[in-house]
């Protein structure tokens, strides 16, 4: 299994020899490599088992980084960065050659964020280069969000995992780019429209669900659990089912007339913040429960729960 620790000059060293590591973030743990290898990408898409047409996200230092890597930051972009950077806020730019085509998928804009975490941001700040970073984990598995998540699906790939602990966000980011300046979001995530329409104002939202993704994120299926997952009625979809054979992820409420253990509720104060903190690690402990089939159901489609029930959707798919 991988080492696991807070040593950023050994994460530095091992990402300078074109070693993979992985790196905690306010969203989710990263699998991150350097952006401008096109050998170290390509170890990436290779640990995670993903497809080359699934762009990846570069994490930069801070905001006056990103004039290296992109062509054009429309004033709107700046505005996002000033308001939520560091932050769970990606925005697709047009690149500059210097990021590899493998990063994007052959596409001209590039994801690229500044995340919210101390250990990673003093890493950023060490390195020479960019981080590729998608999250490190089997290709359209459940995100990590716990450095044990990580070691548990790829600790025998790689050396070392950065521990910062439990991601506070818990999803990953919001991806917003421009479409001839019109800001467009492609990805739901942890920063609301709510809160992006409040700088910027009215956006267009295009979630694409395809195998020829435009962000990263957006395939149809994503974010799954080995175990089928059926989103509605909780208590009209388990009458088809032996109640000891069942999964519950529910919103706010326990139901006792099922097995507490088969139960995760993603916030009893019915608060969409911490339903976003647990949704990952409770579809973790579901899924390795000796149950058939998890049943769930949708939080209030406001805020981070847009975020939380396109991950559900996806992972239900």
């Amino acid at each position: 299994m991988a080492a696991i620790g807070k040593d950023i000059q050994q994460a530095k060293a091992l990402l300078e020899q074109g070693e993979l590591v992985a790196i905690p973030t306010e969203t989710v743990y990263g699998l991150a490599a350097n952006a401008l290898s096109v050998s170290a990408v390509a170890e990436i898409f290779q640990t995670k088992n993903r497809p080359h047409f699934d762009p990846l996200i570069v994490h930069v230092a801070d905001f006056d980084s990103v004039s290296s890597f992109v062509s054009a930051i429309p004033s709107q972009a700046k505005e996002l960065a000033n308001k939520f950077w560091p932050g769970p806020l990606t925005l697709l730019l047009k690149k500059k050659n210097i990021i590899p085509d493998l990063v994007t998928a052959g596409l001209a804009s590039v994801g690229i964020r500044c995340p919210n975490h101390p250990l990673t941001n003093q890493l950023l700040k060490q390195l020479s280069f960019p981080l590729a970073a998608p999250s490190a984990n089997p290709f359209g598995y459940i995100s990590p969000t716990k450095a044990s998540h990580v070691n548990d699906q790829l600790g025998n790939k790689i050396k070392y995992i950065l521990d910062g602990g439990n991601c506070q966000v818990g999803i990953e980011s919001t991806i917003v780019g421009f479409d001839k300046e019109k800001p467009v979001i492609y990805r739901m995530g942890g920063l609301s429209i709510e809160a992006i329409e409040a700088v910027i104002g009215k956006v267009d939202v295009q979630l694409n669900s395809s195998s020829n993704p435009k962000a990263p994120g957006q395939l149809k299926s994503h974010y799954a659990p080995t175990k089928k997952l059926i989103i509605g009625n909780i208590n009209k979809l388990a009458q088809s089912y032996d109640k000891t054979e069942v999964g519950i992820l529910s919103f706010r409420e326990f139901r006792n007339e099922y097995p507490t253990e088969h139960q995760r509720v993603l916030s009893v104060q019915g608060d969409l913040n911490e339903a976003a903190q647990n949704l990952f690690t409770f579809l973790r402990e579901l899924d390795i429960l000796h149950i058939n089939i998890i049943l769930a159901e949708e939080v209030p489609n406001v805020g981070l729960g847009r975020a939380i029930n396109d991950r559900l959707r996806r992972a239900a798919t």
